[in-house]
């Protein structure tokens, strides 16, 4: 693409100087010849249009084959996406198993991306979450929290160690079965164009306007849903362009309530939301019965009332417990804990 971006660049000022330099011959040699008397002024400009025309087709077919060439390296390119195999395959000891609990155990899990150099990405990580838990990872910026819970859906593989899911290898489960007990909410939301009802029913659409309303208050989005005059049939433009930040997360969230996972995975998914709007949505969570529940976020508000608290560092688990324990025990936490919270600022549940 970059030696026909840069044959187009070259091409064409070459064109243009041969047409113009064509033309200024033509007027030259041709009044010339009118001063000889050979030629006459109207045989000169039809001998100039015949030219222009000849040239602009010359420069027409150039045009051509270099997008030609362009349109060749673009098919070859997708051509490559199309055949590429997908890393992540399911097992030939793989079954259909259902999970039924979400209970999830980490056993000596290291990770390093696939050429990467270095130190790995994580590194020794145990732990265990129990069915119907909440727990929440907080770490900063590149400590690993989000290639941690990528792991239990196998958008990558372990690279040592293994991940349990009610006490079975996830490399045991066929794909389908392991994601659809799955549901995983980023921090950046994708909404696709068409109706607020077309996009929370894109999990399931078999399921009621009941069961989808429900959802939507679950995640807080009920209430400006309805505020506006189509309501769930409101039109959302590409990406969700005329909805805010807080309100895109909020129908992610709902969306993938729909779906009714065993274990849903909060990657950062309120940071757009405000404080007292989140609270309200991590206590309508908790109500949830036999839902696994992973939430990963910067703020500590976010985690405070998690049965379990993993602090990360560095791809290490640093620290463990609840917001108590780490608050008398982590150094780590303590500082992550006063940056953050001033006394009085902490919205009681």
């Amino acid at each position: 693409m970059t030696k026909a971006s840069r044959l187009i660049a070259f091409t064409m000022p070459i064109m243009m100087l041969i047409m113009n330099l064509s033309m200024v011959a033509a007027l030259w040699f041709g009044g010339l010849q009118v001063n000889a008397g050979t030629m006459t002024e109207g045989q000169i400009i039809a001998f100039i249009n015949y030219l222009t025309q000849i040239l602009f087709s010359l420069l027409m077919i150039a045009f051509i084959l270099m997008m030609a060439s362009r349109a060749k390296i673009s098919t070859e390119r997708i051509i490559e996406v199309l055949e590429t195999e997908v890393d992540i395959k399911d097992e030939e000891s793989s079954k259909d198993l259902k999970i039924t609990k979400g209970e999830i155990v980490f056993e000596n899990v290291s990770f390093r991306y696939e050429r990467a150099k270095g130190e790995p990405v994580l590194k020794n990580i145990s732990f265990k979450v129990e069915s119907g838990q909440t727990v929440a990872i907080l770490g900063g910026t590149g400590s690993g929290k989000t290639s941690l819970v990528s792991l239990i859906p196998r958008l990558y593989d372990v690279t040592d160690g293994r991940i349990l899911i009610d006490n079975i290898d996830i490399r045991e489960y066929k794909l389908d079965s392991l994601r659809k007990a799955i549901g995983m909410v980023l921090q950046k939301s994708i909404l696709f164009s068409g109706t607020i009802r077309d996009n929370l029913k894109w999990g399931n659409e078999h399921l009621s306007d009941n069961k989808m309303i429900e959802a939507c208050k679950t995640a807080c989005a009920h209430d400006f849903i309805i505020s506006f005059p189509e309501q769930y049939d409101t039109v959302l433009g590409q990406g969700g362009v005329n909805l805010s930040g807080g309100q895109k997360q909020r129908l992610s969230i709902a969306r993938t309530l729909i779906k009714e996972p065993k274990i849903l995975i909060l990657d950062d998914s309120t940071s757009a939301v405000d404080m007292e709007t989140e609270a309200k949505i991590q206590n309508a969570l908790k109500q949830i019965k036999g839902c696994t529940i992973i939430i990963i976020a910067q703020r500590i508000t976010s985690v405070m009332n998690a049965d379990k608290i993993i602090v990360l560092e560095d791809g290490e688990i640093v620290a463990e417990g609840n917001h108590e324990e780490l608050l008398k025990n982590s150094p780590i936490y303590q500082d992550i804990y006063h940056s953050q919270i001033r006394e009085g600022d902490i919205i009681n549940d």
